[in-house]
């Protein structure tokens, strides 16, 4: 079963690895075509085309049973400027001895038909609410047409996703839809046929820039402060002042409107004199300690995301004050990245959904007590596992990293042999965590991180070679998340996993 925004996301995957959206439609019309002639022999057909990718699906069903004799009609409901659908509907224009071609400039010109084969390629999975002309009137005259009346991948005047119609709807003999089951097919009881279409597994293991694309939303123009989320990230220490000021920034870089460091203080003043961009907060002692909870619980509350762990060192002290913080997230709920120091302080904790781990194999075996598979399949299966049983998100990190709710995965090899320097873990929970703020979830949020830092940092590997350092990939986040069918064009790697 899959939804909408999840079947663009992976069309678009599926097109940056080769396969054009132009073949998956062809390899749809084709299907239905298969479909109609498995059940009846037509002499004739009449195919009401729509605006949108759908109508190009009926436009190749068209040529494809012209191609087996059948006598077509095609309905024109207005001007499609689909692409792929333009290029089909220039490919019948010329069809003028086995394809009529009827353009509908009035309401009244639509009257019932009868045909052996009447096709909806009308309103599709974009559609939303109750129809409007010229498709209410169409779909009423579909209705009252006689023949075997056969649905292109939902029926017209549905919600793929809800399954609501509030308006007229089509009530097909047949549906052919494509690739999985669509949500909104559910609340019905229609005879569905689900056809492939060529899409390759990998668009849906592997994360890519459909993922984004459908993830990541235009700012709403009168939006104010803090609208686009407000990340804290709690870590820092004497030693290390430099990773959670990455991942602040790189939070700040992804889009977050607010970002919050808290560290201890001398600490603290060191990280804002980083940047004027980040806001410090500094907390009592010589090191994050018990004592710093209740300085934290305002921060913690008025946060959309919290992130934590990245150079926060694992004095006694801390490691208590790791514990204490985290259980203090599960009480609130709150959507968190946990790395780095705080993840080997809780190491064996159970935590909850809300919670993105980001363990590289080292941190992997302190965390949960075992190697990590070194087989990139039998990690996947390993990882799964363990996440189901941490009760979280778990991001491996590796040449393959692994994201996993534990029960679905995905994949990601967009990154480079540049990225073994350090700090680019912290630019990883920025970027979740600035996803998180904004209100995606848990999974998604870990599975886009992974693809932005690795994708950023693939960029900065194709202009640096090896000598990339983490502040390069802070500068490539906003190229990523602009342009990222472009970017995709430049990551390095094909075959990555050994069969």
């Amino acid at each position: 079963m899959i939804d909408t925004k999840r079947m663009r996301a992976i069309e678009i995957n599926s097109e940056a690895l080769g396969i054009p959206t132009l073949l998956l439609m062809e390899n749809a019309g084709r299907s239905v075509k298969d479909e109609i002639l498995t059940r009846i022999k037509p002499n004739n057909a009449v195919i009401f085309v729509g605006h949108g990718g759908k109508g190009g699906d009926g436009l190749v069903t068209a040529r494809h049973l012209a191609g087996e004799g059948v006598k077509v009609k095609v309905i024109v409901l207005g001007e499609n400027k689909h692409k792929d659908a333009v290029f089909n509907y220039n490919a019948i224009l010329d069809m003028d001895y086995s394809i009529e071609i009827d353009e509908i400039k009035d309401l009244e010109d639509l009257k019932p038909v009868e045909a052996d084969v009447l096709v909806d390629a009308m309103l599709g999975t974009g559609f939303r609410g109750k129809p409007r002309e010229p498709f209410a009137t169409a779909i009423r005259v579909f209705n009252e047409s006689k023949g075997f009346k056969v649905s292109i991948d939902l029926p017209s005047g549905i919600d793929a996703d809800t399954g609501e119609a509030p308006g007229e709807y089509v009530k097909p003999d047949l549906i052919v839809t494509f690739h999985d089951m669509k949500k909104g097919l559910l609340k019905y009881n229609f005879n569905v046929v689900v056809k492939k279409i060529g899409i390759p597994p990998e668009a849906e293991i592997y994360v890519g820039p459909g993922d984004l694309v459908v993830s990541i939303k235009k700012r709403d123009y009168k939006s104010k402060k803090g609208d686009n989320g407000r990340v804290l990230v709690i870590g820092g220490s004497y030693t290390f002042t430099g990773a959670p000021a990455l991942s602040a920034l790189a939070a700040l870089r992804t889009g977050a409107d607010l970002v919050y460091v808290a560290s201890s203080e001398e600490t603290a003043k060191i990280i804002a004199g980083y940047s004027p961009d980040l806001i410090a907060i500094k907390l009592s002692g010589k090191n994050i300690s018990p004592n710093n909870l209740e300085e934290l619980k305002p921060w913690i509350d008025r946060a959309d995301s919290i992130i934590i762990g990245p150079g926060m060192g694992l004095s006694e002290e801390t490691i208590e004050a790791s514990k204490m913080i985290v259980n203090y997230l599960m009480e609130k709920n709150k959507p968190t990245v946990i790395d780095a120091d705080a993840l080997k302080a809780i190491s064996g904790y159970r935590l909850y959904p809300n919670v993105v781990i980001t363990p590289h194999a080292g941190e992997f075996k302190i965390f949960f007590k075992e190697e990590a598979e070194k087989d990139i399949k039998k990690r996947i299966t390993q990882v799964v596992k363990k996440a189901k049983e941490c009760n979280c998100i778990v991001l491996l990190k590796g040449y393959v990293d692994i994201v996993s709710d534990g029960k679905e995965f995905r994949l990601n090899k967009t990154g480079n042999p540049g990225m073994t320097v350090g700090g680019t873990g912290d630019t990883l929970t920025g970027i979740i965590g600035t996803f998180l703020s904004q209100k995606i979830s848990p999974f998604d949020a870990a599975a886009l991180g992974v693809f932005v830092n690795s994708l950023s940092g693939t960029l900065a590997y194709s202009e640096l070679g090896p000598h990339i350092t983490p502040t390069d990939i802070l500068n490539k986040i906003p190229i990523v998340l602009n342009d990222p069918i472009e970017s995709f064009k430049k990551k390095l790697y094909k075959r990555i996993i050994d069969s």
